[in-house]
């Protein structure tokens, strides 16, 4: 047995963030996300762990914080100073009220304190020192140091594992990013750390705020109103100061509006104002931070008098992702548009894209609506026999997680030993896995839920096997036909489905490289005649360039009505729902 393992009851954002690490004789949960804790209190009357650390307030890391408060008062529960003061937040209803239970004079708070930097010895030879790790105000990552007893054969040695729970290296509006130079070089025997995005990666965090503000502001300028469903804390928050800073807005006579769980997630900013970075507080000194009424964009929250008047005239609402949406377009639906966020896909086998509406009920001319699963837990209500009656969707990219040069820059500054890689879908995480600079350094962990991992510690590396990323198989070409034959391994892999959907591939030249692409269905039942020889027809107004299309970005396609959404392409490469980067009449 290892001095070090890691139980893993909950490895995906969707079914909640939750680590057993054992250090020794010492037990200490990460995060508590699960919203059913019955598998990790099992029978025991007494606490399952030592300690509980959370890294920060988003549900996903949190929800199963109270039920565990419950059923063990005296288990202490750590987090930064911030974290416990928007963990809160976790238990509000859908009118912004909290609904956690009072705590009773009898009853520990739910969350204690720790300071920044500085570290904190809870048993004899087990040590925790919090680091900001961007992401959401009051997120830590946590350096865990554990040092046995030492016997009659050996000294004592000390074991270090960090855990990052959810991260950001860049600054945003509302909050500065992890410290890298602080960390670099501390040589973890083991590191815990999200793997949201797997590889992609994603423009400059400016140019994505650009392209948003651009949108909306085109929006706005063709007499839409704007409808933006995000989480109650953070992507809210930073929207709306984007809206507030940006050349787009500043001083334009526009309403901005605030509902929901958002709303009372500002409120919730304004209560930690003094920890927000130096440049928001300045903010703050010679305007309100959120709600002002004199400075336009006005910002105010939304009242039960001003829904009736909403779309009107241009306005923007932001809400809570969980809202019916239906309430705020229901007047005049034509007149608005909903942008919903852009986020991983974490359930595996998941399509990049569903379709809101059968295409046989759409009348010709009219685009396609694909929204990102999960992006919104509740859509708006669709109506295939009018389809007009629902605002178009479109996805945007604001990233709140690192995506994968991020990732992989932040493991070969820390220099573990061993990498353990969660939060993310199983494709993702196999992709980074996957990655030579990392496989042929580290010893690299996926676990899926319920699994154990020993992690052995020794004074030399050696080198993992490298894991399976490519199958070899068969090339025949017999008379006019040329027949590939591949292992049925490959079937495995849950992007399988994607390519086979239909059993028809298109093959294309890249280079000295031949890529094999699936034709899913949306594009053989594209409604006005035949998609797949319309694609193929040499004429076809489709054949522009990936590099010409607004959706490329950072060498990847980011349009989710795309086959090849999320996947590396080159700019020369074409795709049947090309957008042109440039619209005709903004040139004119």
């Amino acid at each position: 047995m290892s001095e070090l393992e890691c139980l893993a009851y909950g490895v995906e954002a969707d079914k909640g963030i939750c680590l057993l690490l054992k250090l020794g004789r010492y037990r200490v949960l990460l995060d508590c996300g699960l919203s059913d804790i019955s598998g990790l209190l099992g029978q025991n009357a007494t606490p399952p762990v030592d300690l509980v650390l959370c890294s920060h307030a988003h549900a996903d890391h949190a929800r199963g914080l109270v039920q565990l408060h419950q059923a063990f008062p005296q288990l202490p529960i750590y987090a930064s100073e911030v974290t416990t003061q928007l963990l809160p937040l976790n238990g509000l209803n859908t009118h912004g009220a909290a609904q956690l239970p009072p705590i009773s004079p009898d009853r520990s708070p739910l969350c204690q304190a720790l300071p920044w930097r500085t570290p904190v010895e809870f048993f004899d030879g087990l040590s925790v020192e919090l680091y900001p790790a961007g992401h959401l105000p009051g997120a830590a990552a946590f350096l865990l140091t554990y040092t046995p007893l030492p016997d009659d054969d050996r000294p004592a040695r000390s074991y270090t594992v960090f855990y990052t729970g959810d991260f950001f290296l860049s600054n945003s509006r509302l909050v500065e990013g992890l410290p890298l130079e602080e960390l670099r070089g501390i040589s973890p025997d083991v590191l815990i750390v999200e793997g949201s995005y797997g590889t992609a990666r994603h423009p400059h965090r400016r140019q994505q705020e650009n392209q948003l503000a651009e949108r909306i502001n085109r929006a706005i300028a063709e007499k839409q109103s704007v409808l933006l469903p995000t989480p109650a804390l953070g992507l809210g928050q930073e929207v709306l100061m984007l809206l507030r800073s940006h050349h787009h807005f500043t001083g334009r006579d526009l309403d901005i509006w605030v509902d929901g769980n958002v709303a009372a997630g500002c409120e919730a900013y304004l209560e930690i104002l003094p920890h927000l970075p130096t440049a928001v507080q300045n903010f703050a000194r010679h305007q309100s931070l959120f709600w002002d009424e004199r400075v336009r964009p006005r910002v105010r929250r939304l009242t039960p008098e001003q829904r009736a008047n909403l779309g009107k005239q241009p306005c923007i609402v932001l809400t809570d992702e969980s809202a019916d949406l239906h309430q705020y377009y229901q007047a005049n639906p034509d007149s608005w548009l909903i942008l919903s966020p852009q986020q991983p896909h974490y359930a595996k086998g998941e399509e990049s894209g569903i379709r809101r509406a059968d295409p046989k009920f759409r009348g010709a001319g009219e685009s396609e609506v694909v929204e990102s699963r999960g992006a919104m837990a509740n859509p708006p209500p669709t109506n295939p026999y009018a389809p007009h009656l629902v605002p178009p969707t479109e996805t945007y990219l604001l990233a709140q997680h690192c995506d994968g040069p991020g990732t992989t820059q932040l493991i070969h500054n820390l220099r573990p030993q061993h990498v353990i890689l969660i939060h993310g879908s199983s494709t993702y995480l196999a992709d980074l896995a996957g990655l030579e600079e990392l496989h042929n350094r580290y010893h690299l962990h996926t676990p899926a839920a319920g699994t154990l991992v020993e992690l052995m510690i020794g004074d030399t590396f050696l080198q993992p096997a490298a894991p399976e990323t490519s199958y070899e198989g068969e090339l025949t070409e017999l008379n006019m036909i040329v027949t590939i034959t591949l292992p049925d391994a490959i079937t495995a892999d849950p992007r399988w489905q994607q390519l086979a959907d239909t059993g028809l591939v298109e093959a294309r030249w890249q280079g000295d490289e031949l890529v094999l692409r699936g034709l899913p269905q949306r594009e053989l039942l594209r409604p006005g005649g035949d998609r797949l020889l319309d694609w193929m027809d040499a004429n076809s107004p489709l054949r522009n360039c990936c590099g010409n299309c607004r959706h490329y970005r950072g060498q990847r396609c980011w349009n989710q009505a795309s086959p090849l959404f999320e996947f590396k392409v080159t700019p020369e490469g074409f795709c049947p729902v090309f957008e042109p980067s440039q619209r005709p009449e903004d040139s004119e």
